[in-house]
């Protein structure tokens, strides 16, 4: 299968890479973007859409980009905190009054956005259904109580981060959070992103293949852990990504539809201190609060070290160690998919697949592709 796109001569080692998994079918199908201040240096894809490898996809494949979609709901709320709407260190409670039951008056807008709420999922039981019923799923979440004391640790936000993200952005900007993604990011900067999927849109759509197994399973965990309380309620199902009630749902913590160049073209407004060809997103100093370091510790939800800013993951030389330690920020997705936002060169580097490998936040896959871009830009 031929790779398609665009490619600087400088990366021939991640077009080598990337041939060589679409080749051998490591990869089904897939797309990779490194922009580098406003210059696309990488944009290439290539194989499938299917597993019966009869679709073909092209530049405007889109897929689900699970957890990378985090990425876009955060700038959607930092754009409000540039507007002053916002504050991070207001309670969420001042913006969302429900929110305060239960001893969660106290937590800031910093804690959701740093997974540091203590809420990091629903109480049992709570099923898929219930997590496309938009009202639903918001007012369980207002009435629990955190899971362990707010702001001393990170517990991953798996599923619900962009239901309490989106539920403030409903109460402070009158919009649903797919639809301020679509009028305020995507449009003005011509990004082929959307939270969910227009139905007219489905056809060119990737669907995913579920990942291998995850490595524990969470139903022999007991009830009251947190890994099996934030990734098993509801329980996770990648194939529910191909189904239509996935697709026309707001959730804004894993149902992003794009691909590496949308997201590149998003997602470049951070490396490029906050404007995108004369589109401003953000200004220097709301930047600048993604570097706060809120947590740096094991994550009570994954079990692995890892730090995190406002809004954003942050370097960690143990759980991501492809990854310099320097302004850098980032997030990826179940499966493999990654955005890298690296301040320094000013460099975004995108990458969306739809063949699942291992791992919650990033895979094999995306630390080799990285690897290889961070070996060709400091030789």
């Amino acid at each position: 299968m031929t790779v398609s796109g665009h490619c600087n001569p400088e990366f021939r080692d991640l077009r080598a890479e990337f041939e060589k998994n679409i080749s051998s079918e490591e990869e089904l199908g897939a797309s990779i973007v490194v922009d580098v201040d406003g210059e696309i240096a990488v944009d290439l894809w290539g194989g499938f859409c299917d597993s019966g490898r009869t679709r073909p996809w092209n530049a405007d494949t889109i897929t689900n980009v699970w957890s990378s979609t985090k990425s876009v709901t955060s700038l959607a709320v930092l754009m409000l905190v540039d507007r002053g709407l916002l504050d991070v260190r207001a309670p969420v409670a001042q913006y969302w009054p429900e929110f305060a039951a239960n001893g969660k008056d106290r937590i800031e807008l910093r804690h959701l956005l740093s997974h540091t709420s203590g809420v990091a999922g629903w109480e049992p039981p709570f099923g898929l259904d219930d997590l496309y019923d938009w009202e639903l799923a918001s007012s369980h979440l207002a009435a629990q109580a955190p899971w362990w004391e707010p702001g001393t640790a990170s517990g991953y936000h798996a599923q619900n981060y962009g239901q309490l993200l989106g539920e403030v952005v409903r109460r402070v900007s009158g919009k649903s959070l797919a639809q301020f993604v679509a009028d305020e990011i995507a449009a003005p900067l011509g990004a082929d992103f959307q939270i969910g999927a227009r139905e007219s849109d489905w056809p060119r759509i990737a669907d995913v293949v579920p990942p291998p197994p995850l490595p524990v399973d969470l139903t022999v965990l007991p009830e009251d852990n947190l890994t099996r309380k934030s990734l098993g309620t509801p329980p996770l199902d990648a194939a529910a990504a191909n189904t239509a009630a996935w697709r026309r749902a707001d959730l804004g913590a894993y149902n992003g539809h794009g691909n590496a160049r949308s997201l590149a073209r998003i997602m470049s407004a951070i490396s490029r201190g906050g404007t995108v060809d004369g589109v401003t997103l953000l200004t220097p100093d709301t930047i600048d609060l993604i570097f706060e370091e809120q947590s740096n510790g094991v994550d009570v939800v994954l079990g692995s070290p890892l730090r995190f800013g406002i809004g954003y993951g942050l370097p960690h030389t143990v759980t991501v160690p492809y990854i310099p330690d320097e302004q850098i920020c980032f997030w990826g997705g179940w499966g493999g998919s990654m955005v890298v936002m690296d301040l320094d060169r000013r460099m975004t580097v995108t990458y969306a697949m739809n063949k699942m490998g291992p791992g919650l936040i990033g895979s094999p896959r995306s630390e080799a592709y990285l690897r290889t871009v961070y070996r060709t830009v400091d030789a």
